[in-house]
C-alpha cells in the first residue's frame, strides 16, 4: 500500500519524522515556508533529554546520528540550584543523569546546528518557499494550499507547523494556546577564556537555577561546541544574534509575572531590555550583573510565554497533528522539543508497521491517543514549573528553598527523587 504523506513545517518534529519515513522507504514530504534552509537559522541552546536521544538515534540514518553527537555541546559541571546570592541550595551531579549509551542520554545542542542535521539529506523531499493557507479535501485525498499558488495532495497530511499552526487552527480550532502571564528575557553571553576568568564556575561549567526569596527567576547554561556545522552561509557567523553557531556562549533567561514589566515592554529593543533585566536582579550577587551586561544587546530577545490548553479526543482522520502544533508549552522544564520528537519516532514507528497491514487509520488514532496522554501531561508540568519559578508566594518559595536544601543533605533521597532529572 502506497500513502503519500505530506508535513507541513519544517521545524524540528517534523524533519525528524521526515527523516524516519524516508528511511522507511515511506513516501513523504516535507512543506517549510522558510525561503531557504538558512533561514531558520536562530534561537538558543536545547537540551535533548533521552526520549530525544532514543528518536533521533531511531529516525536519523546512522551518519547523521554521528554528525549529531559531533555537534552536541558539553557542560562539565553539575546543574545548581542557587539563591540570588549564588548560594547553593541543591547541587544536581552529572551522574545521576549520565548513561553510557549516548542514545538514552542527555545532549545539549544549538537549534541551528540540530537544525541543520535534520535537514542534512532530504534533498527531493524538503521544500521551501511554501507558506501554508490551508487545505481542502477532495474524496479521501486531501489538498495542500500554498501561499505561492501550488498545491499538493496527500492521504496523510501531518501538522507539524508549530505553536502557530495553521493547520490545526482548520483541523481542530477547539484547541487554544493561552497566554500564562509570564515573561521572559533572554540573552547569552559569549563564554571566553576572559568569562572564566571574571565569572564563578557555577556559571562557566554548568546550568544553573537561580530561585530569589520572591518574584523572579533566573536560569543560565554554558553552552561550549565540540564541533561547527558549517551552514554554508557566510552571513552567519556574523549576526550578533547568531554568534552560537560558531561561538560558546552562556545562555540566560529571567522570567517574571507580567506585573514586574513596565507596560511597553513588547516595544522594549535589545539594550532596553537588558537594562530592565539589570535593574530586576539589582541587589543579587554581582556575576549576574556582569552576566546579563556582558550580553550584546543583539542577542537579547522578549519572550512572552503561552501554553497549549488540553482538549479531549477528535475523531481520527487523514489529518494530524505533530510537535507544538498540538501540545505547546512553556519553556520552563526544557522538554518541548523533547515532546515533539517523541511524537516523530511514535508516529514514525506506526506509520511504518501500518505499511504491512493497511491500517493507517488505526496507526494515527493509536498515535493520537498517546500523544495526548503524555503530551498534555509535559504541558501539565511545564506550566506548573512556570508558576513555581515566578510565584510571589514567599512562604512557599522559602519552603521549596528548605526542601532543596533537605534533599542536598540526604543523599539518597536526593539520587531517588533527581535521578529522572529533565527525563518527562
Amino acid at each position: 500500500m502506497t500513502t503519500r504523506i505530506a508535513i507541513i513545517g519544517g521545524g524540528t518534529g517534523g524533519l525528524c519524522l521526515a527523516q524516519g519515513l524516508r528511511k522507511a522507504g515511506v513516501d513523504v514530504s516535507v512543506h517549510e515556508r522558510s525561503r531557504t534552509r538558512t533561514e531558520r537559522l536562530q534561537g538558543y541552546r536545547v537540551h535533548i533529554n533521552p526520549h530525544g536521544s532514543a528518536a533521533l538515534h531511531e529516525c536519523l540514518p546512522s551518519e547523521l546520528w554521528e554528525r549529531f553527537l559531533a555537534t552536541t555541546g558539553t557542560t562539565s559541571g553539575a546543574f545548581t540550584f542557587v539563591t540570588e546570592r549564588l548560594k547553593d541550595l541543591m547541587v544536581i551531579d552529572s551522574e545521576l543523569t549520565w548513561s553510557p549509551d549516548p542514545a538514552s542520554s542527555h545532549h545539549s545542542v544549538s537549534r541551528i546546528s540540530l537544525h541543520q542535521v535534520l535537514s542534512d539529506g532530504l534533498g527531493g523531499v524538503l521544500h521551501h518557499g511554501k507558506e501554508f493557507t490551508g487545505y481542502r479535501r477532495e474524496g479521501e485525498v486531501v489538498v495542500c494550499e500554498f501561499a505561492d499558488g501550488s498545491t499538493v495532495e496527500a492521504d496523510l497530511v501531518i501538522g507539524a507547523d508549530g505553536a502557530n499552526s495553521r493547520v490545526r487552527k482548520q483541523f481542530l480550532p477547539e484547541a487554544e494556546r493561552v497566554d500564562t502571564g509570564i515573561i521572559a528575557i533572554a540573552g547569552k553571553h559569549p563564554l571566553t577564556e576572559d568569562t572564566r576568568k571574571r565569572l564563578p564556575a557555577k556559571l562557566t561549567d554548568g546550568p544553573s537555577m537561580v530561585m530569589p526569596r520572591t518574584g523572579a527567576g533566573l536560569f543560565t547554561a554554558p553552552h561550549e561546541l565540540n564541533g561547527v556545522l558549517s551552514v554554508n552561509d557566510e552571513t552567519a557567523s556574523h549576526d550578533p544574534v547568531l554568534f552560537d553557531n560558531t561561538s560558546s556562549y552562556i545562555m540566560w533567561a529571567l522570567a517574571a509575572g507580567n506585573r514586574r514589566y513596565p507596560d511597553n515592554v513588547s516595544s522594549l529593543d535589545g539594550e532596553a531590555l537588558r537594562a530592565l533585566v539589570l535593574d530586576l536582579i539589582d541587589g543579587w550577587d554581582p556575576a549576574f550583573k556582569e552576566l546579563v551586561a556582558g550580553s550584546p544587546a543583539g542577542s537579547v530577545s522578549l519572550l512572552p510565554i503561552f501554553t497549549s490548553k488540553p482538549v479531549g479526543p477528535w475523531p481520527t482522520s487523514n489529518i494530524t497533528l505533530l510537535g507544538d502544533a498540538i501540545h505547546s508549552m512553556t519553556p520552563f522544564r526544557g522538554i518541548g522539543a523533547n515532546t515533539a520528537l517523541r511524537d516523530a519516532r511514535l508516529l514514525c514507528r506506526n506509520l511504518v508497521a501500518a505499511r504491512e497491514t493497511g491500517a493507517v487509520r488505526t496507526a494515527i488514532a493509536d498515535y493520537e491517543h498517546q500523544m495526548r496522554d503524555y503530551g498534555f501531561a509535559a504541558v501539565r508540568d511545564s506550566e506548573r514549573s512556570a508558576r513555581q519559578f515566578v510565584s510571589e508566594n514567599r512562604v512557599g518559595r522559602t519552603t521549596a528553598r528548605g526542601m532543596f536544601r533537605f534533599f542536598q543533605a540526604v543523599p539518597p533521597l536526593k539520587r531517588k527523587v533527581f535521578s529522572d532529572h529533565g527525563d518527562s
